[in-house]
């Protein structure tokens, strides 16, 4: 059994980040427990401006903790719709809440097919857990 949070509802990529469906087109886009807590305490996250273009496979910004520096990416081409400004003055809100209030970005897909295209390769609940535990 894992020791770090992963919820069934949510998809997941082998680089750690989650997406949970929002809408047709949309979704919102974190880092995981089990990243979060690789990072150790997130001292500044980068991310970019509402209505940017993302590219599937692209660093769509940066979360920077004591330990480290770690580029987050999105798994599909998107357009950001929102960002957490939260974590602007509270980026450690990705330790304390990696699902709930430190979420990333929301984005919007082209259309509901392309988001269904693109999510279908995420890894399911088991499927990250899997990974994480070698």
């Amino acid at each position: 059994m894992s020791e770090f949070e992963t919820p069934a509802d949510l998809r997941y990529t082998a680089e750690h980040e989650w997406v949970e469906r929002t809408g047709a087109t949309t979704a919102r886009i974190g880092i995981t427990d089990y990243a979060q807590s690789q990072l150790g305490d997130v001292v500044f996250v980068q991310l970019p401006d509402a209505g940017s273009a993302l590219t599937a496979g692209d660093s769509f910004g940066e979360v920077e903790s004591t330990k480290s520096v770690s580029d987050v990416y999105v798994p599909f081409t998107a357009t950001v719709a929102a960002v957490n400004g939260d974590l602007e003055a509270n980026p450690e809100l990705v330790n304390s809440a990696p699902y709930g209030k430190g979420w990333l970005i929301d984005v919007e897909a082209g259309s509901e097919a392309e988001l269904d295209a693109a999510l279908e390769p995420t890894l399911d609940a088991a499927g990250y857990r899997a990974i994480t535990e070698g």
